[in-house]
């Protein structure tokens, strides 16, 4: 088990407008860069299994809390939220470092902050490991439009999104309890509670399934949401609609090669259009839940590594 005490110490880069706390391990290794970016609501602590071992295989490792994450910068304006902003700092971040590309490697919303630098920054993208979420590609109408009128309001991406502040509110005055109940694995199934399911996790009183990690690293992320709040992370799911409009105009062909690694018991569905979207993806599943590469670190390092060097 990798403890916070061995986890790389972190620096403070502008980029973009913005400061974004880093974490690298294998600066060794320059002129090979892989830059792994977390998901909702995680921070850089989430690749601590991966780190070691990419930084062992060969490739310097750039891992960002990004904007709104941790000790990153955290702007109060929503919009300052957008795939184009999340986009700009992955791509000032090469820029920093004096990189043309690099591999990409997303879990959760991290990962569709991957697939869209394809779509908006092509040349910048190496090859793409995506965990958990299939590229989505543009539907006809926007987003949460066409989520409220499937899902209906109580959807927590329609909720965030309508009822701007409530469920922030609720996630903040309960953290650690979110997050206790919010990072397990092997749930039973049950149908889905009513209501926003995010503020029915951070009020139950005792968590489904078992623990993902242990409580020291538990620890890690309950301080850094402690610290900043829920709110900047929340401001992402709020530029859905927006994002819609910026990528209206890319190829939604994503070229780049891709391997996209799924858990078999996640409750996002598997994408049945990723090859056509997607013509160079490879697929991989793993048995576990929405939390990839903390459920089965062993497994998602080795997946990746297979195809990296295959």
């Amino acid at each position: 088990m990798i403890h916070s005490h061995v986890f790389p110490q972190a620096r403070l880069i502008a980029v973009n407008g913005v400061r974004l706390e880093v974490f690298e391990a294998g600066r060794e290794n320059a002129g090979n860069p892989i830059v792994l970016c977390h998901g909702w609501p995680e921070h850089a602590f989430s690749w601590r299994h991966q780190i070691p071992a990419l930084a062992a295989a060969g490739y310097h490792v750039i891992v960002p809390n990004q904007r709104g994450y941790g000790r990153s910068s955290r702007p109060d304006e929503v919009t300052a939220y957008d795939i184009a902003h999340l986009t700009g700092d992955l791509a000032a971040l090469l820029d920093h470092y004096g990189y043309d590309d690099a591999v990409f490697i997303g879990h959760d919303w991290g990962a569709n902050v991957v697939w869209n630098m394809a779509l908006l920054h092509p040349g910048r993208v190496r090859r793409i490991v995506s965990l958990a979420l299939p590229y989505q590609p543009r539907t006809e109408r926007p987003w949460i439009e066409l989520m409220e009128e499937v899902f209906g309001g109580d959807h927590y991406f329609v909720h965030f999104n309508r009822q701007p502040g409530v469920a922030d509110a609720v996630l903040d005055a309960n953290a650690a309890r979110f997050l206790r109940n919010l990072f397990r694995t092997n749930l039973p199934p049950a149908p889905p509670a009513p209501g926003n399911v995010m503020i029915g996790l951070a009020l139950a009183e005792t968590p489904l399934g078992e623990p993902v990690m242990d409580e020291d690293e538990l620890a890690v992320f309950v301080s850094a949401f402690e610290a900043t709040g829920f709110e900047p992370g929340i401001n992402w799911y709020r530029n859905l609609d927006r994002n819609w409009r910026i990528v209206a105009d890319a190829d939604p062909v994503i070229r780049t090669p891709a391997l996209m690694i799924y858990g078999a018991q996640d409750t996002i569905p598997q994408s049945d259009t990723l090859a056509e979207l997607v013509p160079g993806v490879e697929v991989v599943s793993l048995d576990c839940g929405h939390w990839i590469q903390q459920e089965k670190p062993r497994e998602t390092t080795e997946a990746i590594l297979n195809w990296l060097q295959g």
